[in-house]
């Protein structure tokens, strides 16, 4: 048996340590935990704060905490009805006594003895003046050996409890204290002050203190970034050395000529940008990035109709169907009158109409379809181009760079255009995006009315719902925005994130609920029909939501922030966000972009009982700066570039446009991103060799990097 143990490896399938039968195996698989190494790597989503110890007669009731107490009675265990038992005792402080109770745990009988010390975790409860903890966590506590303050929640499921997590690691990490090969370059590691791989990992599962967290965090957030600039990087160098399709110069008055408008100074900047861009003679790889209504949509339709003047085809990806329907809406006109054809490709249409559009997209003749715009539809194999020469992703971060590959293939030498609408400042944009081109709109066409933005606390709610109901009765549509879906158990912990900066006290101000939000507001307005929506749904309930919202079906929606982007409603025109302190400013941004895209007059009210200065500047910078990149810069110095990450597996994007990370989201310097991106500039610039026999482990992750997060970074 130990020479079995001993053929155990970081590569070794999961079942291999001891404990890891097949039913926790199979578990263990569901959290995308395969093999020792994915076991190291499934970091603890939030800590549980054990650091401050209560008196029991200071603690209010039903409030949960944590207490030092010395066992004062034998626990006595008795039988109920069925096969339930009760173990009960008490123990003390020098405040107050407590009753403790288990139900179903008879051993614990030979556990706490009296006089004994321990550190009891859970609810206090009150009954006149008899104190009661049912169920508490419990650890012995001896004085010479402190408990940790911190102790690890990890993501679990069914079959595997945190006990029997906490024992496969602690193996994992015996094997990796001899095996586990530090990938980054030790140079690199000391420049940038950061610890092994090996203390990283150990720190979040097994932290001595919240240093110990922020430094592992640190860490990893770092390998993440640096590694994504090398693959960026490495992605740069290989399609320069590719050829496009031939794209010729074009008269511009021929475009120009058939808008209702002239062009901003921005927009014309980005539209000369492209069309010297797409000429070059390699495939284009650029983002246009600008701010809700600054018009981007008109620079793609001047690269499109480079592209179609040429003779090729041009595909638009949207992420959602309402959105690719818009599309296809201002732009099927438009080039029809120029004598190109048009079609709409959505997962909802027949089988029939599905059939019809590929076999137009494969026609060489006049059939064939010039423009295709689409949702994931385009990604199907029965896709296929007979001539595609330019891609348009919009909302690009809710593409992942697998599926803009994946369309990209369909005719390797097209080239890419992506667009977001999330201003984020240049240097950012380019460490982030260091595969593509920057282009930048950041000048608004003049007539666009602002969105009054008014800041409020919750003595206002009766106002506000007077104020809904004056915005029904006009004819508009309300947006209500919350941060959270429903109430959740483990709510009470610390997420990692937070951990990662220091610790404002509003941040943990009592959450709005979605589910909860549509029933209240229901029940105020039992007249009115109001949706939901948030994450979890299923794409199919969210376009029918979504659908119904733009369609006027509904007066109110209640959601989470998956209402960012891909929904363009005019007639919505005012946007209440709750508990506006736990957003980004540059997510606020977004969300109030959601509203001002019609004729009626609009508002966005932050509701927030935030009282720190930070919160409150946090605010008031939405309530006084319209400009997106301006509300960017603010929120960089204010949060740090981890709010412009998304963890991946979240069910909403921290910010609208961020890229999906496992750690960066928990990157508070922005010099750190800096750094990673210099620090992979110097090694494939040769400041830093990176020699074949030295950086092999480094070159191991740069491939696993990029086969794991092809789908999750955008």
């Amino acid at each position: 048996m130990a020479q079995e143990a001993n053929k155990v490896t970081l590569s070794s399938p999961v079942s291999a340590l001891s404990g890891i039968g097949p039913s926790r195996h199979k578990a263990l698989l569901r959290l995308g935990v395969e093999t020792v190494r994915d076991l190291l790597f499934h970091i603890p989503r939030a800590y549980e704060d054990r650091s401050s110890i209560s008196l029991l007669a200071e603690t209010p009731a039903e409030e949960k905490a944590t207490f030092l107490l010395t066992v004062g009675s034998s626990p006595v265990t008795t039988r109920l009805r069925g096969n339930l038992s009760l173990t009960k005792f008490r123990a003390f402080d020098e405040s107050a006594s407590v009753e403790i109770t288990y139900f179903n745990q008879d051993f614990l009988k030979n556990v706490f003895t009296v006089g004994e010390t321990f550190r009891f975790s859970g609810k206090l409860e009150r009954k006149g003046k008899r104190l009661f903890l049912s169920s508490p966590k419990h650890e012995r506590y001896q004085e010479n050996e402190p408990l940790p303050d911190y102790i690890p929640c990890y993501k679990l499921s069914e079959g595997i409890t945190a006990s029997v997590l906490q024992k496969a690691l602690n193996q994992a990490l015996s094997l990796a204290s001899t095996t586990l090969v530090d990938y980054l370059p030790e140079d690199i590691r000391q420049r940038n002050n950061l610890p092994t791989l090996l203390y990283a990992l150990s720190s979040l599962h097994f932290p001595r203190g919240i240093e110990d967290i922020r430094r592992g965090a640190r860490r990893l957030a770092f390998d993440e970034l640096f590694l994504f600039a090398l693959r960026l990087q490495l992605s740069k160098t290989k399609n320069a050395a590719e050829t496009s399709l031939p794209i010729k110069q074009a008269d511009k008055e021929i475009f120009l000529s058939r808008l209702p408008y002239t062009l901003t100074g921005a927009q014309a900047r980005a539209c000369a940008e492209i069309a010297e861009d797409i000429q070059k003679g390699a495939p284009m790889n650029r983002i246009l990035i600008g701010d809700v209504g600054s018009g981007k949509t008109v620079c793609a339709m001047y690269a499109i109709f480079l592209a179609l003047n040429s003779g090729h085809q041009a595909a638009v990806m949207a992420p959602t169907e309402i959105l690719a329907q818009q599309h296809f809406a201002q732009m099927k006109p438009f080039f029809e009158e120029m004598g190109y054809k048009t079609a709409l490709l959505l997962g909802s249409l027949s089988p029939k109409e599905k059939k019809e559009v590929y076999r137009r997209l494969a026609e060489t003749n006049e059939e064939r379809i010039d423009l295709v715009i689409g949702t994931h539809a385009l990604l199907s194999e029965k896709t296929v181009f007979s001539d595609l020469a330019l891609t348009i992703t919009d909302e690009q971060h809710r593409f992942g760079v697998l599926q803009r590959a994946t369309l990209r293939g369909k005719s390797p030498h097209s080239h890419l255009l992506v667009m977001s609408a999330t201003p984020i400042p240049r240097t950012l944009a380019l460490t982030l995006y260091g595969d593509l081109s920057v282009s930048t709109i950041d000048e608004m066409p003049k007539g666009r009315e602002r969105v009054d933005t008014f800041v409020v606390d919750c003595s206002y709610r009766e106002r506000l719902l007077a104020f809904i109901r004056k915005q029904t009765e006009e004819g508009g549509q309300v947006y209500v925005v919350c941060p959270a879906i429903q109430e959740d158990i483990e709510e009470e912990n610390v997420p990692l994130s937070d951990l990662m900066s220091p610790k404002q006290e509003d941040d943990r101000l009592p959450l709005a609920y979605a589910e909860n939000e549509r029933e209240t507001l229901q029940k105020a307005f039992p007249d009115l029909k109001v949706g939901l929506l948030h994450g979890k749904m299923k794409s199919a309930e969210k376009e029918a939501v979504m659908a119904a919202f733009a369609q006027g079906e509904l007066h109110i929606l209640v959601s989470t922030t998956v209402i960012e982007v891909g929904i363009n409603v005019p007639n919505a025109n005012l946007m209440l966000i709750e508990n506006a302190e736990r957003f980004g400013l540059a997510q606020l941004h977004q969300l109030r972009g959601r509203v001002g895209r019609g004729s009626r007059k609009s508002y966005c009210v932050l509701l927030s009982d935030a009282k720190n200065g930070t919160a409150r500047r946090r605010l008031e910078t939405m309530r006084t700066v319209y400009d997106g990149f301006k509300v960017a810069e603010e929120d960089l110095k204010l949060r740090g570039p981890g709010d412009f990450f998304a963890a991946s597996g979240s069910d909403e994007f921290r910010q609208s446009g961020g890229l999906s990370f496992r750690f960066a989201h928990l990157c508070t310097e922005e010099g750190l991103l800096l750094q990673a991106a210099e620090e992979a500039k110097n090694l494939l610039e040769g400041k830093t060799e990176l020699y074949p026999e030295k950086h092999a482990a480094l070159q191991n992750e740069i491939a696993r990097m990029m086969q794991d997060t092809a789908g999750i970074i955008s």
